[in-house]
């Protein structure tokens, strides 16, 4: 039998104090934050379990198209 995998596209940003942040754009609320690349994305992994076991329907990933950094006057 197969396992039935969901992919999702996590964001990954360091704030000020070097922390690492991940978030599930695809799913509202979930993020977490780490030291490391390697703890926020085994941190994110068991947020994701986390907001979908508490979703009340089922969460289809969206189709990643990319990421744009866009500059605006101040």
């Amino acid at each position: 039998m197969k396992t039935k995998h969901l992919d999702f596209t996590v964001l990954i940003e360091r704030d000020e104090e070097g922390m690492y942040i991940a978030k599930v754009p695809d799913i509202h609320g979930c993020y977490t934050q780490g030291k490391t690349i390697a703890q926020v994305l085994d941190r994110i992994k068991e947020a994701i379990d986390v907001c979908i076991e508490a979703e009340a329907q089922e969460i289809k990933p969206l189709q990643f198209i990319g990421v744009q950094r866009i500059s605006i006057p101040a």
